[in-house]
């Protein structure tokens, strides 16, 4: 069963709710009405209901039975502002929630804070900081994780090798204690996938073979991953090639259990996960799916401002899929 499938089965039928904040852009009201054909999840459209079905009319989608909820004529828009101040604990007023509240994100976001909805995509207008902001403000990182990242997953050959590459997306120079906590969620994202969680964290030294700062910061986040997370196969410092050719393993770390067939690769740093990525995607070929942001406490996603309908319509099925997780 190809990727996408097999996360389609996991959610169809259990009638997941995900917002869009973004209800006037054409590519989220294409890919909201193909999810609400395909009976994957139930979407919720963010904005004024007479503008967003005009910009439905226009691209020719059908809207019919598809939820619009404007923030200005929102029912429970009291009880939000509450639950807003309460989170934020005296870094707003209700006069500021009032307002900040009218800005879709930070609405769509109280929306899955109150159980209102599973999920929230948006990015596709907004920045990556619009779109992250309300989410680490209102839904917060899990117990345990103090930064959330970002993962893609590496696609080739339709989705016959699949890998998780990150953090490329979030944070620029992680120190050790972050660079753990993004392994073992890049570890349980890889679950989510159905990869087998083999975790390398990268560096270019393999076990001791270069001695720098930057060495030490994988060697001692490594220690910390395997304590916090026993349950996975991690193991660090490893060299791509180290990580990911058998033949290379044997010379460079020949007592590793990750070393040479690693499918979780955790860069040390923003630049360097940016750049892999982009190389796999440019050069080898591979699709990648992301970015996925880990470690929230409710499944929160950031499209890139490039996206394609179809882009938002796979989005949309990895944040009701998130929401399953335990």
């Amino acid at each position: 069963m190809e990727l996408f499938d097999s996360l389609k089965s996991k959610i169809k039928g259990k009638d997941l709710k995900i917002v869009f904040p973004e209800a006037t852009d054409e590519r989220i009201l294409g890919a909201v009405v193909r999810l609400y054909h395909d009976e994957l999840l139930t979407p919720i459209l963010i904005g004024d209901k007479d503008e967003v079905l005009g910009v439905a009319k226009e691209h020719g989608f059908d809207l019919t039975g598809i939820d619009i909820v404007n923030p200005h004529a929102y029912d429970e828009y009291d009880e939000m502002v509450n639950a807003f101040v309460e989170r934020r604990k005296g870094k707003a007023t209700e006069e500021q929630a009032r307002e900040q509240l009218r800005d879709v994100n930070y609405f769509g976001t109280m929306l899955v804070y109150m159980d209102k909805a599973d999920g929230l995509v948006s990015g596709a207008i907004h920045s990556t900081g619009d779109t992250v902001r309300p989410a680490l403000q209102i839904i917060k990182t899990r117990p345990g994780v103090s930064r959330t990242s970002g993962a893609f997953i590496m696609l080739r050959g339709r989705g016959q090798e699949k890998y998780v590459f990150s953090d490329c997306a979030i944070n620029p120079n992680p120190d050790a204690q972050v660079l753990a906590e993004i392994a073992v969620e890049s570890a349980r994202t890889a679950k989510m996938f159905d990869i087998d969680p083999k975790v390398a964290l990268l560096s270019f030294s393999s076990k001791g073979s270069a001695q720098a700062p930057e060495v030490e910061k994988v060697q001692e986040a490594t220690r910390i991953a395997k304590e916090m997370a026993p349950e996975f196969e991690i193991d660090g410092e490893l060299q791509f090639d180290a990580a990911f050719v058998s033949s290379v393993a044997k010379q460079k770390a020949p007592d590793s259990n990750v070393a040479g067939q690693a499918t979780v690769f955790v860069f040390p740093e923003l630049q360097s996960g940016n750049i892999g990525y982009k190389i796999a995607q440019r050069f080898g070929n591979f699709e990648a799916v992301g970015p996925i942001l880990q470690g929230l406490n409710k499944p929160i996603s950031d499209l890139s401002r490039g996206s394609v309908e179809e882009d938002v319509y796979k989005t949309a099925i990895i944040t009701a899929n998130q929401a399953i997780q335990d």
